[in-house]
């Protein structure tokens, strides 16, 4: 954006009212996290009741349908996978079988009801090749058919001079991890869980990954058979006569680590009940007013979907997910809400609730492999994951405010609602997982929008302090439930936000670009 354009923008936003109906935030989410909906597992009754709903509520809005042959749904082929696993570690004759959920949790990588592997364990270290930072776990050792045991996060976490320190990198995911991986050639890789690697309690992995799993019913190579996470304690016992838990994730930390042979055998055996289902995204049009520029489009995205009926935990085995992301939807249909009141942009403006984002960004793959509006046409991505029930806030965040030139923009909304903007370090990865990212990765510029921790009313620290305790205390747990003490103020804050930004990009004459110092940059037509 130029400079004359932004100034034009800043001072037209500053007293332009955007209208929000926080009883209809309240009436989305506390439908949309009710136990009727069963936790929206894709291809479930509940899940198409959430996706129906969405529907019903873009139409009410007067939104044009944007899915496939009218409708307001683009089909989303799944094959979902309920794991039954057993795995087994054979050392100097003595096999110790694991017991599931309690010490590890695997899966199968491929869409098969019968999947068996029999490999040497070889520690990798923390599993990364990156160039860029001079770093490669690997060193070209063969290691096909092997079963990798590796850290999760990135050497940053324990070293501040390499990577970017404490910060997440796209390769401190598991999903990459198990991409590398399988460009390895190996038979499979078993993460091992720490809270502060992985930034999650164990009983997080254990509820996502103990109920039906889904992938895009089709081909994907190079693939694993299976992957898996252990916990802490049984890799430290299962190390111990390896040279020590402790001792090998020191090596890891240095650029000269080479993998290890551990002398252990895995034996793993997963038998998966398959189904092959049909799920959907759900996607709406606002038309541009520009006969030209109506073809190009700007994205405003969130999943409806959640983990659905898991394992038990204190009586419950309905995982709501009331905050994530119930929360987001809510506002989604707030921010559409909103932007029907006001004047038509140049550019469209397309509303996408994503489906199975939980088992791995597939709805957004979906749409990315296959756009309803071409990726060149894109003006952008505004992903809302995760939304502020807790109150008004002094600020308000996004990440990746610093890739693109989407960075100065937010802020120019941001300061129209008399919100400072906050740029917290990435410690989770946060970037890379949620729906804004397949869209990234394929070129197009994209934020997700953030809470701010700075509450009105509130001391110093509170809202990081929240952070805290639904990260560990309700994330992807059955206690992420509505309450009747969720406040508003700062999803409708979220709400106008996102529809200011979204209305800038949808006037600015140029499209939104990365910067050239991100990783990401739109395809040359």
């Amino acid at each position: 954006m130029n400079t004359v354009v932004m100034l034009a923008f800043m001072a037209s936003a500053a007293t332009q009212q955007i209208p929000v109906d926080t009883a209809a935030l309240d009436a989305h989410l506390r439908f949309l996290a009710s136990d009727l909906l069963e936790g929206r597992a894709p291809a479930t009754r509940g899940g198409r009741l959430a996706a129906e709903y969405i529907a019903s509520q873009f139409q009410a809005l007067g939104l044009e349908p944007a899915g496939v042959n009218g409708t307001y749904f683009q089909p989303v082929a799944l094959v979902g996978m309920t794991p039954h696993p057993t795995l087994q570690f054979a050392v100097s004759g003595v096999v110790d079988t694991l017991s599931f959920l309690d010490e590890f949790v695997a899966w199968a990588e491929r869409p098969e009801a019968d999947v068996a592997a029999t490999g040497e364990v070889v520690f990798v270290g923390y599993g990364i090749r990156a160039p860029e930072w001079q770093w490669d776990d690997y060193k070209g050792t063969d290691l096909r058919g092997k079963v990798l045991l590796m850290l999760v996060n990135d050497p940053g976490l324990v070293d501040s001079t390499v990577f970017l320190g404490k910060i997440l990198t796209y390769y401190g995911r598991w999903t990459y991890k198990l991409e590398e991986a399988a460009r390895q050639g190996a038979a499979g890789a078993i993460l091992i869980h720490t809270t502060e690697s992985a930034t999650y309690p164990w009983e997080v992995v254990r509820g996502s990954w103990s109920v039906e799993q889904f992938k895009l019913d089709q081909p994907h190579s190079p693939s694993l058979a299976f992957a898996g996470w252990i916990t802490e304690a049984t890799a430290g016992e299962l190390l111990r006569k390896a040279g020590g838990l402790e001792a090998l994730a020191r090596a890891a930390a240095r650029r000269d680590f080479r993998p290890v042979s551990t002398g252990i055998t895995a034996n793993v055996a997963i038998r998966s009940s398959l189904r092959r289902v049909a799920s959907e995204n759900v996607v709406a049009r606002l038309p541009g007013r520009d006969a030209r520029r109506a073809a190009e489009a700007v994205l405003i995205t969130s999943h409806w979907d959640h983990k659905g009926i898991g394992p038990a935990i204190r009586g419950d085995s309905i995982y709501n997910g009331a905050e994530d992301n119930a929360s987001g939807i809510a506002a989604t249909l707030g921010i559409a809400k909103a932007l029907v009141q006001l004047p038509r942009a140049a550019r469209s403006i397309i509303f996408v609730a994503t489906t199975a984002e939980e088992s791995g960004l597939l709805g957004s793959e979906a749409y990315v492999q296959q756009p309803l509006i071409p990726l060149g046409q894109t003006a952008a991505v505004l992903n809302l994951d995760v939304t502020n029930v807790r109150g008004a806030t002094r600020d308000i965040g996004a990440l990746g405010i610093d890739r693109s030139t989407l960075g100065p923009m937010f802020t120019a909304a941001a300061r129209a609602e008399s919100l400072t903007v906050v740029s917290q370090p990435d410690v989770r990865g946060a970037f890379f997982r949620s729906d804004h990212f397949p869209f990234a990765r394929s070129g197009v510029p994209a934020l997700s929008i953030k809470q701010g921790i700075d509450f009105v009313g509130k001391p110093k620290g509170w809202g990081e302090d929240q952070e805290g305790i639904y990260n560990q205390q309700r994330y992807h747990q059955p206690s992420d439930e509505y309450q009747p003490t969720f406040r508003y103020a700062g999803m409708a804050q979220q709400v106008r936000v996102t529809a200011r930004l979204a209305r800038a990009i949808a006037n600015d004459p140029s499209l939104p670009r990365w910067l050239p110092s991100s990783e990401f940059q739109r395809p040359q037509p």
